[in-house]
């Protein structure tokens, strides 16, 4: 079920990459629906892995980094006229939604224990893109998950400064 996430992440970020942001959120429905079901699924039947997380967590990294490029190469993330090239606001939303995974992973290698810190995990990140995408509104998803996946990193930089220095 991790793979067929994937294909429909990537399946939405071909759509947005063709001017079909309807579809693009469909499909971006479809693969959280499978992305959450399938650890539902490992858990029900006790076969919860060390490598299906880490294949879980590799599979959502390439799935954002397929939905932003779609968006990008879609021409979405318009939004500050004084930006020559619309494609910057959704790269610097692709790379906050890597560094807010990126910066929990670092942060619990170095010993901070469970840090579920932050106001956009990838849940809500994906929500914002999936109401952008059938509201016409994208460019403004785009920006507001670029905004807060850094400010969600910030706080789990000064949370791991904190925890880090109890120690």
């Amino acid at each position: 079920m991790t793979i067929l996430a994937l294909v429909f992440c990537i399946g939405a970020g071909l759509y947005f990459a063709n001017g079909k942001p309807i579809a693009a959120g469909i499909l971006l429905m479809i693969g959280g629906f499978f992305d959450i079901l399938d650890g539902a699924v490992a858990r029900e039947n006790g076969r919860v892995t060390v490598f299906g997380g880490v294949l879980d967590s590799v599979s959502d990294r390439y799935a954002d980094a397929a939905v932003f490029i779609g968006i990008m190469w879609g021409g979405y993330s318009a939004i500050l006229p004084y930006i020559e090239n619309d494609w910057v606001v959704s790269a610097v939303a692709l790379v906050g939604s890597l560094l807010v995974s990126y910066s929990r992973a670092r942060a619990e290698a170095a010993g901070t224990g469970k840090l579920a810190i932050g106001v956009a995990e990838r849940a809500e990140r994906m929500i914002l893109i999936i109401l952008g995408a059938f509201t016409g509104l994208l460019n403004w998803a785009v920006l507001i998950v670029a905004v807060i996946s850094h400010l969600t990193v910030l706080q789990r930089m000064i949370a791991t400064y904190r925890i880090l220095q109890k120690r």
